[in-house]
């Protein structure tokens, strides 16, 4: 049996944190997952998943960063996981390191050496009740927030919308846009996001295609142009890279599901 719930943040972070999600299941699964353009933090009240790509276990509670790669995950007596999901430049905010630490990787949340955080996400891990999980979780991420500025964020939020409207969008403009120098808007970018602009825009043009072949569509060409490939050949390289099928192979084989296009 497979339970998943999906929770809104209280207002005062609806800002920051998309969404949180709880997983229970009581039986070994094996699943294929994609660069989503969204950071991560997990916590593992059963055993936590194997991913065979990085020949490693995640931790307890882990941080998921920024990746351009897809890789399998994997339990082997099911799982029971609370998740917290941010915006691509807000969960620096939360945690006593910046984002591009863990680029293309999964971190252990106890290495960063925060006994206040270790002491919070052991709280988490120790309650069976999902309300008081999440009630949890609210609390103390609004209060990690309070101590932080936020002009910077801001400019660098400014960007976002842009991007996931029009991946293609010059970093020039981006640069301009954020009232930033070309050199700052990209050191910053990478410190509130974990990545590059160009290589986000990529993760972002993925995401835009998945949601487009969520909404049915089989127009490779169409889907092409949307967003922002140069051509359907460039479409689907891409889209291999990202998820390891081409779009076809993709489709046949599983329903498509944008996570970054597609608030549950």
């Amino acid at each position: 049996m497979t339970d998943i719930k999906v929770f809104s943040p209280i207002p005062e972070l609806s800002n920051y944190v998309r969404y949180y999600w709880i997983l229970k299941c009581n039986e070994r699964f094996r699943i294929l997952t994609f660069p989503i353009g969204c950071p991560q933090i997990i916590f593992h009240r059963k055993n936590p998943l194997y991913i065979p790509e990085l020949n490693s276990h995640q931790s307890r509670f882990t941080i998921s960063g920024q990746v351009n790669f897809p890789a399998h995950i994997e339990a082997t007596d099911g799982a029971d996981m609370v998740v917290a999901v941010f915006y691509p430049h807000t969960i620096g905010y939360f945690i006593n390191t910046t984002p591009s630490a863990f680029y293309n990787l999964e971190i252990s949340g106890y290495d960063i050496g925060d006994k206040v955080l270790d002491t919070f996400a052991a709280r988490i891990m120790d309650n069976g009740s999902d309300v008081q999980c999440i009630t949890i979780l609210n609390n103390w991420l609004l209060s990690k927030l309070r101590q932080q500025p936020v002009v910077q964020e801001k400019r660098i939020g400014t960007a976002i919308p842009i991007i996931l409207n029009n991946p293609q969008t010059p970093v020039y403009d981006l640069a301009e846009h954020a009232c930033l120098s070309k050199k700052q808007f990209e050191r910053l970018f990478r410190e509130y996001v974990g990545m590059n602009p160009k290589e986000y825009a990529r993760v972002v043009r993925f995401q835009k295609s998945m949601w487009l072949l969520q909404q049915g569509s089989r127009d490779f060409t169409g889907i092409a142009c949307n967003c922002g490939y140069s051509d359907q050949s460039h479409f689907i390289r891409e889209f291999k890279s990202m998820s390891g099928l081409t779009p076809k192979q993709l489709t046949a084989t599983c329903q498509p599901y944008s996570d970054l296009f597609t608030h549950p």
